[in-house]
């Protein structure tokens, strides 16, 4: 016995059946003498690799000849694979449109047949502004979407009928992702000289002279309005910018009782911390903190000097900063910035190191949970061309990455080259990190070139380039060489430095 299918459904039904029992659908009579036609509108997506062509992929309507068998055939199932996510815009619509199923040769009997029952189906129009860069860092594919959005992007895309329109690339994902976008903050306008700014408590502070302008920050001499002499410097950041990030760190880990518990504690003379002394908002639209004068920057000071620093005074400033790692990271913290613009001296007292700049500061072990590594976060935050790999590839920094960005400053302190120096490209800077992360003397031999290579850098490289990423690092350790080697050279980490 011959089956018939039903056009719209794809039911198996009997010969004399009139109207399908699953849909409803009333069922085109049969004729003897002619072909028995179903309806079926399949759809092909033809890719235009020219740049200059209009649209890059356009719906196409596909004429199949008349079937000569007194048989339906079953529809075949329509599917969207998940490669039409790629496409900018996916438009769906009703198309209650003719049926197309009757080839160009055939009699006008056979074509009022095929036009006699137009079945209810959707059609999807794809189309693509080739304007756009699909492979830019802005067009975001629901493929990278995370999450649960993820899931239903790719549900909604592989069920039928499609019951939403997929997201552009260009739109906001469904999902809540796990990376963090990056605001943008306009650069900031400098205040006048003569600007009166008032803190919390209701202290005024008058900026004297602009020291420092950078992009998203500015540093100013100031002096309070009841003295005579100006001993603090301010700092001003974008209301929303990461200077608030800084005051939390420096309000929550920063406070100088407990800075004052840790010298005691450790039997220290002094640790290289700044302490805010003032904080607040000026106009609506600067953030602002206050600090006594720590000197000036070691970028500074390089710049003026035009020369390299001796081996002596690079583990002298790399045990001074020790110091100051070993108290953030044991107070749940780690700085991810080290570089030259970061380190303050004060000149006055040359023994003085101080470690600043705490807008990119990270809690790596809120209540003592070290966080798992995880890449989502936003990609080559820092310094680029110190920072570590875990922060080129977008991980949460670590211990490890405090320490492995001091290795990087101090051999380009010494030797004032790197292998990625001359890069520009974020990427190419990570990519030339990951083939030396592992091979310290092959990294060191293309810095000192023929020179003969420090023992103590090549064992502190060594050590902070092999931890893992929760690892605790043995600061006393790394401490105890570097200061061995300079004992050796005749010098002490307590002595002057040479700047």
């Amino acid at each position: 016995m011959a089956f018939h299918f039903c056009p719209q459904c794809g039911t198996k039904l009997l010969p004399d059946f009139k109207f399908c029992p699953s849909c409803g659908e009333k069922l085109p009579c049969a004729n003897p003498d002619g072909p028995i036609t179903s309806s079926v509108e399949l759809f092909t997506t033809k890719e235009h690799t020219s740049p200059t062509s209009s649209p890059i992929s356009e719906a196409k309507t596909v004429r199949a000849s008349p079937s000569q068998s007194m048989v339906y055939s079953r529809p075949p199932l329509r599917k969207t694979t998940r490669n039409s996510l790629r496409l900018d815009n996916l438009s769906i619509k009703d198309a209650p449109s003719a049926v197309t199923f009757a080839s160009d040769n055939a009699t006008e009997e056979e074509k009022s047949m095929v036009q006699a029952t137009p079945p209810k189906m959707l059609s999807a129009t794809f189309k693509t502004d080739i304007q756009g860069d699909l492979s830019s860092p802005s067009s975001k594919s629901p493929r990278n979407v995370k999450g649960k959005g993820k899931r239903k992007a790719e549900e909604a895309v592989e069920g039928m009928p499609f019951s939403s329109p997929i997201l552009s690339p260009h739109s906001k994902s469904p999902g809540k992702g796990k990376g963090k976008k990056t605001k943008c903050i306009p650069a900031l306008e400098p205040l006048q000289e003569g600007t009166e700014v008032t803190d919390t408590n209701g202290k005024k502070w008058k900026l004297v002279k602009l020291l420092s302008n950078a992009t998203t920050e500015l540093i100013y001499e100031v002096l309070s309005t009841n003295a005579k002499e100006s001993y603090y410097i301010i700092k001003l950041g974008a209301k929303d910018g990461k200077i608030f990030n800084e005051q939390n760190f420096l309000q929550r880990a920063a406070k100088p009782a407990s800075i004052e518990k840790w010298i005691k504690q450790h039997k220290m003379g002094f640790i290289g911390l700044p302490q805010c002394i003032g904080f607040g908002l000026h106009a609506d639209s600067y953030r602002f903190l206050v600090f006594q004068n720590m000197g000036q920057s070691l970028q500074s000071l390089m710049s003026k000097q035009n020369r390299l620093l001796s081996e002596v005074t690079v583990l002298q400033l790399v045990c001074h900063i020790l110091d100051v790692l070993l108290y953030l990271h044991s107070n749940e913290y780690v700085h991810a910035d080290i570089n030259a613009e970061n380190i303050y001296i004060n000149q006055e007292r040359a023994s003085q190191v101080y470690l600043v700049g705490y807008s990119h500061a990270f809690r790596y072990c809120p209540s003592g949970h070290h966080v798992e590594y995880r890449e989502g976060r936003t990609p080559h935050e820092g310094a680029v061309e110190s920072i570590s790999l875990d922060c080129h590839n977008g991980a949460a920094p670590s211990r490890r990455s405090d320490l492995q960005s001091l290795g990087y400053c101090m051999v380009y302190w010494h030797t004032g080259v790197l292998p990625w120096v001359t890069l520009t490209s974020p990427e190419q800077i990570a990519a030339e990190k990951n083939k030396y992360i592992k091979d310290v003397p092959g990294l060191l031999h293309y810095c000192y070139g023929k020179k003969k290579v420090s023992g103590a850098f090549q064992a502190f490289l060594s050590a902070v380039m092999s931890l893992e990423y929760s690892e605790q690092p043995d600061y006393t350790a790394l401490k105890c060489g570097l200061s061995e080697a300079l004992k050796q050279m005749g010098g002490s980490v307590e002595q002057p430095l040479c700047i």
